[in-house]
């Protein structure tokens, strides 16, 4: 049988949070008690001594006034007065006078005490004075060995007088000292079930961190299903709702990747087909020029088409990673529609489309020149493959509407179906039926995602991107950005 190390258990359980929580608990109330049991405890001495020094006082008023009526039956009658109805148990009366003499003791004194008190006493007006002593005197009882005494100075006549000591135990019946036992046991009962509850309210609490925990180690690359679904309003329960938040986030981030990858294999795929069959066929036997010059012609195009592709795929990546940022500096998005329809323009008179300006008033803004440049390119770009070739007709428009900046690019091809254009910005996106066919039967190059990165820059610019587009009446894409930066 193996054997089991329990270490490694009792170290997990004394570094995990739950023990950490319990102990703070323990230690936070045990702080609590004592200052609690401390606070009794004072309170319930103070009190003590205060009964006992009210009865002492009173008591001595009632031994002044015996002395005053019959002194010598007190001191010197033998045997000695019964003073119980004064004095209780364990009280203590001494007396003795101005030389120093005992003239009368009663109670359990020791001849230690007695000098002890004679020496404490003497040359010292006592009148009223009370003070706490440690007698040396062995009791039947257990009452313990602190005294408190008042005292008084009973004059006689002029030249003599007798001081009166009036002593009794602090705490005669041993309360105190049952009290802070009866205290000290509570405590330690209260502080083991407190470490008991907390412990058991402390595993509740870390449930949810454990069901966290768990979901956590059962998550993988391939299965980002796991959610934790706590049903709580408490903190934990908003941890666990960020976490199946973030858990939501990367599994659409994972499931991009991959539908980002097997697209990008995709298109890939096809122009590298094409190219192997062009190739193989070409060196399958001997051809005429005009074949092999077919045939380079379609591995040139398809290879222009993978460059773009990749280049595509390249900014794409940069943009995802962040690694794209945006370098603003004062321009003007008219002139750089200007520019991108001139640099364009070989394009459209080779599908014979025209491109015409509606209306290109100044439009100042700050924003990155080149991303702006490569957007307003793609827009354009777009419009000319799918407008009508001979016939074909573009409109490029800007202007203010505001604190907006617009710009219209507008195309007169067959449009959109109202089924694609939710998807038409996605990545490798391409609504086939509408837009994969001009009139001529081409099918234009392009790799589905040149509208991607176009709403990728016109976000990061802060504005938004609308199309409007109908079957067989064209498409208009309207470009918003905000002037709240046109000024230096």
């Amino acid at each position: 049988m193996k054997k089991i190390n329990p270490l490694p258990h009792l170290r997990s359980f004394f570094s995990g949070i739950r023990f950490r929580l319990t102990l703070w608990f323990v230690l936070i109330l045990a702080l609590v008690l004592a200052a609690f049991i401390a606070s009794v405890y004072s309170l319930q001495a103070r009190d003590l001594r205060r009964q006992t020094l009210a009865r002492l006082e009173y008591n001595l008023t009632r031994l002044q006034t015996a002395f005053q009526i019959n002194f010598g039956a007190i001191i010197l009658t033998t045997p000695r007065p019964d003073l119980s109805l004064v004095l209780q148990q364990d009280d203590v009366l001494y007396i003795h006078d101005l030389t120093g003499q005992t003239l009368a003791s009663y109670g359990p004194l020791t001849q230690a005490d007695m000098e002890h008190l004679l020496q404490i006493s003497t040359g010292e007006d006592l009148t009223s004075k009370a003070f706490q002593i440690n007698l040396s005197t062995n009791l039947e009882r257990s009452a313990g060995s602190d005294y408190i005494f008042v005292s008084t100075a009973l004059p006689l006549s002029r030249s003599q007088a007798v001081h009166l000591l009036l002593g009794s135990p602090v705490d005669p019946g041993n309360q105190l000292r049952g009290l802070l036992t009866t205290l000290i046991l509570a405590g330690f009962g209260l502080l083991a079930l407190a470490m008991f509850g907390g412990y058991w309210l402390a595993d509740r609490a870390m449930r949810p961190v454990k069901a966290i925990t768990q979901t956590a180690r059962q998550i993988s690359e391939s299965d980002l299903t796991r959610r934790i679904n706590l049903k709580a309003n408490d903190e934990l329960g908003q941890l666990a709702a960020t976490f199946d938040e973030m858990l939501g986030r990367l599994q659409a981030a994972f499931e991009r990747q991959r539908q980002f990858t097997a697209d990008a294999s995709h298109e890939l795929r096809t122009p590298l087909t094409i190219i192997s069959l062009e190739a193989g066929h070409a060196l399958a036997a001997e051809r005429p020029a005009q074949e092999y010059q077919r045939t380079l012609g379609v591995i040139l195009t398809e290879n222009e088409y993978m460059v773009h592709l990749v280049n595509d795929l390249l900014v794409l990546s940069r943009m995802d990673a962040g690694q794209t940022s945006l370098k603003r500096e004062p321009c003007d998005l008219s002139d750089l529609a200007v520019d991108v329809a001139e640099r364009l323009t070989p394009l459209a008179r080779r599908r014979s489309v025209t491109i015409e300006f509606t209306d290109l008033p100044e439009t100042p803004l700050q924003g990155d020149r080149q991303l702006l440049t490569q957007m307003i390119s793609n827009l354009l770009e777009n419009a000319i493959k799918y407008s009508p070739e001979g016939s074909g007709r573009v409109e490029l428009a800007t202007g203010m509407d505001g604190e907006i900046i617009w710009l219209k690019v507008t195309d007169h091809g067959q449009g959109i179906p109202l089924e694609h254009q939710a998807h038409i910005f996605e990545r490798f996106y391409r609504a086939d039926a509408a837009r994969s066919h001009n009139e001529g039967g081409e099918t234009p190059a392009g790799s589905g995602l040149g509208l991607a990165i176009v709403k990728w820059i016109i976000e990061a610019h802060g504005g938004e991107i609308q199309l409007t587009s109908a079957e067989g009446q064209g498409s208009v894409f309207e470009v918003r950005l905000p002037a709240r930066n046109s000024t230096n």
